[in-house]
């Protein structure tokens, strides 16, 4: 695999999974295609999701299935797209829901949620690498028990989380968390598909009450 760089907490927290047969193969085959084929996220961002948030600062986790497909779209957090790209139709459900939930406005000329990252929220892919043009094409690799071990990882260290579950898909790695120490919010995808079960579910404002509650501060959504 390119030289990535990941945060020593998280190094640390996931350290038998690099021993592990599964993750030697992936490793293996995403550096392969790195080298032949063009991939996304950027190499030096794979883990981003990962380094920017260590998991003793983890509010929330919002997970994803798979990196945008598009150059210069994905850039290592779930549902981000670099600043001053168009904003997926996905993300775009997202700031209306925000807007409608508590009142505010995203800036739709901002699609980098790296300031949603910067306050404790880890926007996780399940897959974290996919080829260009080519959606859920680094699926069944390895990433998906990569990604499992993460969600293990805080399950088991920290609680009072918020985990917010878009879609069937992001519910089945629901599986992995403690429901009865942490608040786990559930509705459809924001996808244009199912966008009609994805509104109107106040997830932002569900979420800030509930860490407030718990003694955290609550998110900035803009």
């Amino acid at each position: 695999m390119p030289e990535i760089k990941l945060h020593p907490s998280w190094k640390e927290a996931l350290a038998d999974e690099f021993t592990q047969p599964y993750w030697i193969k992936l490793t293996d085959v995403i550096r392969r295609q790195y080298l032949e084929v063009k991939m996304y996220p950027p190499p030096k961002q794979i883990f981003r999701a990962l380094d920017l948030v260590p998991p003793e600062d983890v509010k929330v986790v919002i997970l994803g299935q798979d990196p945008y497909i598009n150059k210069n779209q994905a850039n290592g957090l779930a549902f981000s797209v670099n600043k001053g790209e168009p904003l997926p139709p996905s993300l775009q459900n997202i700031y209306k829901e925000i807007q409608h939930d508590i009142g505010v406005n995203p800036p739709m000329n901002n699609g980098d949620l790296v300031r949603w990252s910067d306050q404790g929220v880890l926007l996780l892919n399940s897959v974290l690498t996919v080829r260009a043009g080519m959606s859920a094409s680094s699926g069944g690799l390895g990433w998906e028990q990569f990604s499992n071990a993460v969600i293990k990882v805080l399950n088991k260290q920290h609680k009072y989380i918020v985990y917010m579950l878009w879609g069937k898909y992001a519910q089945t790695k629901g599986a992995h968390i403690n429901v009865k120490q942490n608040l786990v919010l559930r509705s459809g995808h924001p996808s244009p598909l199912s966008a009609d079960l994805f509104f109107n579910h106040n997830h932002f404002s569900k979420c800030n009450y509930y860490l407030i509650e718990h003694a955290k501060e609550a998110i900035n959504w803009c």
